[in-house]
């Protein structure tokens, strides 16, 4: 997983409130087990059933080209757990989402796979949003995961929390693999101690049967 440090580019306002993973990512219609995934990102609103780009979506627009932060509203990625509504967004430069709230099983594959979802305070949550609709991407944003702020114009720094478990396994660039794998001494060890201590265990029949 690639570790995330700071996002800098456009916020692009998207400012409804439970947009489901089949909006994010309509898998159904991407016709390969290995889809462009830029192309897959909201592919119903981008694009015409015959592939013509739609000028009016927000994501199409060009002060928005230079993205990296989604602004959502609330219950963001809401539906089914499906990992290509993360990688879509990768794939359009976008590494982090500040919504309103998040459905718990998008924001966990958000970490996953090295996008920072942000939840803000209700009160700097709206004032950020009239924030990002004034300025349009006529200028950029920088969420900085290390100093936990986000910064850019028409207002001060704003400040955000998250877990320092979550913070770290961004910063690390480490998935649930990457965080067991922190503790592979203490494995080996335990594994060298029951060896010793219990060493009918390494040698025991497997007693599920054969597998299919």
């Amino acid at each position: 997983m690639t570790p995330f440090i700071s996002a800098h580019g456009a916020a692009v306002p998207l400012l409804e409130d439970d947009i489901n993973t089949d909006q994010v990512a309509p898998v159904q219609e991407a016709r390969s087990l290995k889809p462009d995934y830029r192309l897959l990102l909201f592919k119903r609103q981008a694009r015409s059933a015959y592939g013509v780009e739609n000028p009016d979506w927000v994501l199409n627009k060009p002060q928005f080209k230079d993205r990296a932060i989604l602004v959502a509203g609330r219950n963001f990625g809401c539906g089914s757990s499906r990992e290509a509504a993360v990688w879509s967004m990768q794939a359009n430069g976008i590494t982090c989402i500040i919504a309103r709230s998040f459905a718990e099983i998008y924001r966990e594959n958000c970490l996953q796979n090295g996008v920072l979802p942000v939840v803000l305070a209700p009160d700097q949550q709206r004032a950020f949003e009239q924030r990002v609709i004034a300025v349009n991407g006529a200028g950029p944003f920088t969420v900085d995961l290390r100093t936990q702020t986000i910064s850019g114009p028409g207002g001060p720094d704003l400040s955000f929390d998250i877990p320092a478990s979550d913070r770290t396994r961004l910063l690390e660039g480490l998935d649930d693999i990457g965080l067991t794998l922190k503790h592979d001494a203490d494995i080996a060890a335990w594994e060298k101690r029951i060896a010793a201590s219990q060493p009918w265990l390494q040698t025991a029949a497997d007693s599920r049967g054969p597998t299919i």
